[in-house]
């Protein structure tokens, strides 16, 4: 005990402010590394990844085994190289948030109150063609474009520029329509594309809740918001039920006035709001701790 606590106090001994922010650089790379995985398939791989790392060193230190070491020396460059193959998505998505983390989003200053009330009647009409596409079960898709651009998902559509309204919507999702099988996406306030093709999540988010029945639809509302900062709207053609997903998280079973307050936030053009506290504040139970 007592050699214990003379090394704890030599190592001690020899930190410097340069050696403390060593530390904290290592471990805030490890913490990033984690919180991008997850909810992820990555992070299943990334156990049984570690698992292996473990059962192998210890088959190499305590049993003496000169073939399978020499076999795990020269085969670990390989398995190095293949990381990145492996978590690619993952990588890409990490790299994606880092681009938008200093994305600023700098709106039109001349348009003032007409703007404003444009947009809150853009809200007005999703939120009652959401609650009006519930009360029918009629599944719906709407992808709300914010600062990142979503062009590669509109030329997967069908052309519209229609101003957005609930007759509108409701006509595009009506059951075995051309168009009712995609996503529609609103940007700039107005009807931009129909029948989009949106990627789909491979987030374990999904798979964790009760409700395991869910689809296409809600797997591509993930899917898009997590290589974008765009909001989407989800009605579920089972249950009737609305979702809304925003930054990888999913919030469902709201009602037409909490979606109204959700996208207000969202979407007021004066809002200096950051978008971590209004991913706080409308998915609280989204950030509580596990063992909650």
């Amino acid at each position: 005990m007592a050699n214990f606590l003379n090394n704890i106090l030599f190592i001690f001994q020899r930190l410097n402010w340069l050696s403390v922010l060593d530390i904290l650089l290592v471990t805030l790379i490890f913490f990033m590394v984690m919180y991008s995985l997850r909810d992820t398939q990555a992070m299943v791989l990334l156990r049984g990844v570690i698992f292996l790392v473990v059962a192998l060193v210890l088959l190499t230190t305590v049993v003496e085994l000169p073939a399978f070491s020499w076999l795990v020396r020269n085969s670990l460059p390989a398995l190095l190289l293949s990381i990145p193959v492996i978590f690619a998505p993952e990588i890409r998505r990490a790299l994606e948030r880092l681009g938008r983390a200093g994305t600023i989003n700098i709106k039109a200053s001349g348009r003032g109150q007409a703007a404003r009330v444009d947009f809150q009647k853009v809200i007005h009409a999703i939120v009652e063609a959401a609650a009006r596409l519930s009360a029918r079960q009629h599944g719906a898709l709407i992808v709300i474009q914010r600062t990142d651009s979503l062009e590669q998902y509109m030329e997967t559509g069908v052309q519209m520029n229609a101003e957005v309204t609930p007759e509108l919507l409701l006509q595009v999702f009506y059951p075995d329509t051309p168009l009712h099988d995609g996503a529609v996406i609103i940007a700039d306030g107005r009807v931009v594309t129909a029948a989009c093709v949106m990627p789909l999540s491979a987030s374990g988010v999904l798979n964790k809740t009760p409700e395991r029945q869910m689809g296409l639809r809600h797997r591509a509302a993930l899917g898009i918001s997590e290589v974008s900062d765009a909001v989407a709207v989800v009605v579920s053609e089972q249950s009737g039920s609305i979702s809304i997903a925003n930054a990888g998280r999913m919030i469902r079973r709201i009602d037409p006035e909490r979606l109204e307050n959700i996208l207000g936030a969202f979407f007021r053009p004066d809002t200096t709001t950051p978008r971590n506290v209004l991913m706080q504040r409308y998915f609280p139970h989204l950030f509580k701790r596990k063992d909650e």
